[in-house]
């Protein structure tokens, strides 16, 4: 989105830069950083894009989002590309689930600003999704006698279902309790894999430039709150920054944690499973192989205040919800401006990282 008469300015500084180095690496502009965004639903993005529509033209609110905004439109970067599932192209409005938008726009958008390479997200997100099964990484396998457990009780379930209902499933197997496990890991990877193998079709502007794996964003947590598994989040979430680093071939490759903050300005007890994960994800940063490339932001701190009063009694309300949030608690009450937020705090903790 940069000025055609900056580009050609720091163009022209690259190439007499040149002539006085004795060696030198690629040019500003053949490198494309990557960042990789994965998660579950709210990496996903849950803020309704009629929402950021109404908020980037009203009074009250239309100075938050001028920096997204090109006279009535909303930016659409030239410099910096996103890869979403079964959907690419220039990074916009609109990057999240159906009809929606998520911190992807504001993180790419700043990160955007901050490089002279271009700029490329590979979001890999899916509701539900927990570190403890779907997310979990190769060298973390669940110990044997918890998946006879599981097995065990699958059978059974099974069994009763076909008696209750008169019907004839097929009994689980080993196999198949152990087939989700990692599930979202490996799809995640394979994300990565299709884009770099496809990008230069995927998008042109960046043919015969190289991609660089630049840093990893990593918003997730709520399916971990259930059934002991915070307990172990802290071991899973460093087998699973050591993993992704190894298969990516990124040993030191900057990581940011966005925690969970969808209690917003009640902060959750202490003994809680949500208080644990934040607390295992902020962990993070004093282990000793991740010190100086691991950094762990607040979101609760970048509440929407006027989404917060309005939630209890949105029902009542529903317009006037409809012109301040857009979802549930889970989902940072579908709000633009917390989603947005989150986004910029996220990207600046990357830049942090980076430098």
């Amino acid at each position: 989105m940069r000025n055609n008469c900056l580009r050609c300015f720091a163009a022209a500084l690259s190439i007499c830069a040149a002539f006085f180095l004795i060696t030198s690496s690629s040019n500003a502009g053949d490198t494309v950083k990557v960042y990789i965004l994965a998660g579950q639903s709210n990496m996903e993005g849950k803020a309704p894009n009629a929402l950021f529509e109404h908020q980037a033209t009203v009074a009250k609110t239309k100075e938050f989002f001028s920096h997204l905004r090109d006279g009535d439109q909303w930016v659409e970067r030239d410099d910096v590309f996103i890869k979403y599932l079964n959907r690419h192209g220039n990074l916009t409005l609109g990057y999240g689930s159906k009809d929606r938008t998520g911190a992807e726009y504001e993180f790419g958008y700043v990160m955007g600003e901050h490089h002279e390479d271009p700029v490329l997200l590979i979001k890999a997100a899916w509701g539900g999704h927990s570190l403890y099964k779907l997310f979990r990484s190769p060298s973390n396998p669940r110990a044997q006698e918890i998946l006879d457990e599981e097995l065990t009780a699958a059978i059974e379930k099974t069994k009763k279902n076909n008696e209750k209902r008169m019907k004839n499933d097929p009994l689980p197997t080993m196999e198949s309790i152990k087939a989700d496990y990692g599930k979202s890991y490996k799809n995640m990877l394979a994300e990565v894999e299709d884009t770099f193998e496809n990008y230069e079709t995927m998008f042109p502007a960046l043919k015969g430039k190289k991609l660089e794996i630049a840093g990893f964003f990593w918003f997730q947590g709520w399916n971990d709150q259930y059934n002991g598994a915070e307990q172990e989040y802290a071991h899973n979430f460093e087998h699973f920054i050591k993993d992704i680093r190894k298969d990516l071939k990124a040993p030191n490759m900057p990581v940011v944690t966005a925690m969970m903050g969808q209690h917003g300005s009640v902060p959750p007890k202490p003994d809680s499973a949500r208080a644990l994960i934040n607390k295992a994800q902020k962990s993070m940063e004093s282990v000793p192989e991740f010190k100086g490339t691991v950094k762990a932001i607040a979101t609760d701190v970048l509440i929407d205040k006027a989404a917060e009063a309005l939630y209890p009694t949105w029902r009542d309300n529903f317009e006037q919800w409809q012109l301040t949030g857009g979802d549930h608690a889970y989902h940072y009450l579908g709000s633009a401006i917390w989603f947005t937020r989150i986004g910029k705090a996220s990207a600046d903790a990357m830049i942090e990282l980076e430098k």
